[in-house]
């Protein structure tokens, strides 16, 4: 799913800011203008994940032409594309096919244990070691 929100960008001193009118609160900014979209890109890509996986819609967009920006801002629109940062980001699960040997299924199996748990906290203490280690 792509989106677009009107997006407000102010200079400063410390490079740009960026405001997403339509998504209370969605605020972000970059030591350059480049930054900032990225940025603002992210912050509200968030943002709308958010209410997406909370099961409310994406707020619309209002028109360009209807968002007034204070002295010295300026408007642009931002794109998202939703599918890309759920892939990367959501919450959401994943179903995953595995092979492992029969012997160790039936010993599993008789200890109830749980194969996506043990899959997902193997996965995250991976995730978690290379972080650390970075």
């Amino acid at each position: 799913m792509q989106l677009t929100y009107p997006a407000i960008f102010y200079e400063g001193e410390g490079g740009f800011a960026v405001e997403v009118p339509d998504l209370p609160g969605c605020v972000s900014g970059g030591d350059t203008l480049a930054e900032a979209i990225i940025m603002g890109t992210d912050a509200a890509s968030g943002w709308v994940l958010t209410e997406l996986e909370d099961g409310k819609p994406a707020p619309a967009a209002s028109p360009i032409k209807k968002i007034k920006p204070e002295a010295g801002g300026f408007v642009s629109m931002l794109v998202l594309d939703m599918d890309a940062y759920a892939e990367k980001y959501g919450n959401k699960a994943v179903r995953k096919n595995l092979t492992i040997p029969a012997w160790l299924n039936t010993y599993a199996e008789s200890k109830h244990i749980n194969f996506s748990k043990v899959l997902q906290d193997s996965l995250t203490s991976i995730y978690q070691q290379e972080i650390t280690a970075s």
